[in-house]
């Protein structure tokens, strides 16, 4: 049964059908010529009744063979379509299988590999979720301490560095009953050396000491992250902020580190005035876009933050996302993610 249900079984069926009805309509002319007596059999007759023949015949090859491919073209075309949505990251619904052939088995097997991807995604998504538990209970709390240590340390310094500024500045005030030019071009000096340690200062605390997710939701993180910074710095925001449902624990760990160590870069790195955050979830896949007006830079020189362009990478591909960037001198920065939900789990 099994041959029988084989392409070339089918192919075969085909042409013996074809040449079944091509007989059936030889043998109706000749019967037709038999009947007719006042019809010789010369050999002029016998040309244009077999150029007559020819033409039938040539109509009937061409309906079955126009037949034939139009339906192996269209279950063709059907896996290619499903090929390529498999290739490109996406996990549509499952092929029908009318037939026992080989594409339908073909069909089969791309099936199954389909719910095998199915299974690794989850499978990732579980070990992320295991991976980020784990990493929480065991050194969440170790690193966190270090940082604060780190954030206050540095803090200390920056705080002594601007008071000797000050004091310098107070000194240059009193220059002004020598030299009151130069003291006061030494005095703008200091206010802008003031200034940009100051700036530095709050970009470092910013990144050194980041707000935690605990147990909100990753809207709300991502809203009250957004707040501090306002009320830290200068720079515009644009947000449009939804709340995201089909979502793993460790996606929405993974998704807020991504947006401050991208917050972070940008504070530190692009001279920015305007930052533009969009999260959103469509269908089975949850949607990241940050961008900033910035210096930007080039993407084939080696970037002052890699190392965080980098770790940024690594946490959306090990939720099963993919990360996009792009840059351009003096275009600002562009970082689009894709990460899939865990809607029909």
């Amino acid at each position: 049964m099994k041959k029988l249900n084989s392409i070339r079984y089918w192919f075969l069926q085909n042409y013996l059908m074809m040449a079944f009805i091509s007989t059936l309509i030889l043998f109706i002319g000749f019967q037709l010529l038999l009947v007719n007596r006042s019809v010789k059999l010369t050999i002029e007759n016998t040309f244009w009744f077999s150029m007559i023949a020819f033409i039938v015949f040539l109509f009937v090859g061409a309906y079955f063979g126009y037949r034939s491919s139009s339906l192996l073209k269209g279950r063709l075309t059907d896996l290619l379509l499903y090929v390529s949505s498999l290739r490109s990251g996406n996990l549509p619904g499952r092929l029908e299988v009318n037939e026992n052939d080989e594409i339908g088995m073909i069909s089969e097997e791309l099936n199954q590999l389909a719910e095998f991807f199915e299974e690794q995604k989850h499978s990732l998504q579980r070990l992320a979720d295991t991976k980020t538990s784990l990493a929480q209970s065991a050194h969440a709390a170790v690193v966190m301490e270090e940082r604060q240590r780190l954030a206050r340390d540095l803090h200390d310094v920056v705080s002594q560095q601007l008071f000797a500024l000050s004091m310098m500045s107070s000194a240059t005030l009193r220059l002004f009953e020598i030299d009151r030019e130069k003291a006061k071009e030494q005095l703008v000096e200091i206010s802008k050396i003031a200034a940009h340690a100051q700036g530095e200062m709050r970009a470092l605390l910013l990144h050194l000491r980041p707000i935690q997710l605990s147990d909100d939701r990753l809207c709300d993180g991502v809203i009250k992250l957004i707040q501090d910074l306002k009320g830290k710095t200068n720079i515009e925001f644009q947000a449009s902020i939804d709340e995201i449902v089909h979502i793993s624990k460790a996606a929405e760990e993974h998704l807020f580190r991504i947006i401050q160590e991208a917050l972070s870069n940008v504070l530190r790195h692009a001279e920015a005035s305007k930052i533009s955050i969009s999260l959103t979830e469509e269908e089975r896949y949850i949607y990241l876009f940050i961008s900033d007006n910035g210096k930007g830079f080039n993407p084939t020189i080696e970037r002052v933050a890699s190392y965080g362009l980098k770790t940024m990478r690594e946490r959306c591909e090990e939720v099963g996302g993919v990360f996009n960037i792009r840059s351009k001198e003096r275009e600002g920065t562009y970082i689009d993610i894709r990460i899939p939900t865990t809607r029909g789990e």
